[in-house]
């Protein structure tokens, strides 16, 4: 099947009844459409793209997984809406003539003092209306911080996800999303595999026997690949506050690239280190060599 909307269910339901499920993404599927979409065309398509031999599937996930994945996506649907609440908070203020620095903290902070200013020349009208906004974003950073702690929760009773919280630049939100994006990650031949389906390999362009290397593709999971971008940020940020305690290959790195390219690698190195702890079942070692490397 193609790996649409419910197809994970569909999926557990025919694997009960004994059959052998394979979910393809729907990209690798349209290819084989020859004429116009249609409920036969696409059966068509699929029947024949299941029989190429270098065609990849989707895993079906648990309902766990699903569930923890829910709750991942409600919260990000929920900080979106906040920082978008922010941002209306800030500019209708701003067409007053009352600026407040960027961030959601100094919003609730002085959004009290505002309110009570008679000086501001703002009529009640207003008032009200930021005294509503106002209301709405403590409601939905209250909705935030719950869901964080299911999150949080979860990852406390998890041993895989406990595991990779060791990996410098993942936390308990990123290791969850993890553990359940990626499930069985015997699944995978190697670790490139892991970030070549995660988006964070080179872009492929080429003719003639001459091949170009791009930026990063983009593919795969955009939500996993921005919370492991954004701990590799917040290690890059530690490293430039205390550098005596950096990595030696993050010092390297730095030093001949720019942050957001070293960014990207150090976060394909943590993804490709997350694969190696699921896969091989071992814990972290933060100066563990390899055996073939060490030969």
């Amino acid at each position: 099947m193609e790996a649409c909307s419910g197809a994970h269910f569909l999926g557990k339901a025919l694997r009960a009844q004994g059959h052998d499920v394979r979910l393809m993404p729907a990209q690798y599927v349209k290819p084989y459409v020859k004429t116009n979409k249609s409920d036969r065309n696409d059966a068509e398509a699929i029947c024949e793209a299941v029989g190429r031999k270098n065609m990849r599937f989707v895993p079906v996930k648990t309902a766990e997984q699903q569930a923890l994945l829910s709750v991942h996506r409600a919260r990000q649907a929920f900080v979106k809406a906040r920082t978008a609440q922010a941002n209306q908070i800030r500019g209708l203020l701003a067409e007053f003539g009352v600026v407040i620095a960027q961030g959601i903290g100094h919003i609730a902070k002085r959004l009290p003092e505002i309110l009570v200013d008679g000086e501001n020349a703002m009529p009640g009208m207003m008032r009200e209306l930021l005294q509503r906004l106002g209301e709405n974003l403590k409601r939905m950073d209250q909705q935030v911080a719950e869901l964080e702690r299911q999150i949080k929760l979860w990852h406390r009773e998890n041993e895989h996800s406990r595991k990779l919280e060791a990996v410098a630049g993942i936390g308990p939100i990123t290791a969850s999303a993890y553990v359940a994006t990626v499930g069985d990650a015997k699944s995978f031949k190697n670790a490139r595999q892991v970030v070549a389906w995660l988006g964070m390999v080179p872009r492929h362009e080429g003719t003639g026997g001459k091949v170009s290397l791009g930026g990063i593709s983009k593919r795969g999971d955009v939500y996993l690949r921005t919370l492991l971008i954004h701990g590799a940020r917040a290690v890059i940020a530690q490293f430039e506050r205390t550098p005596d305690q950096a990595d030696c290959w993050l010092k390297r790195l730095l030093a001949r690239r720019n942050k957001n390219v070293a960014a990207v690698a150090l976060a394909a190195k943590n993804a490709r280190i997350a694969w190696a702890l699921l896969a091989h079942e071992r814990s972290y070692e933060r100066h563990y060599v390899a055996k073939h490397a060490a030969a």
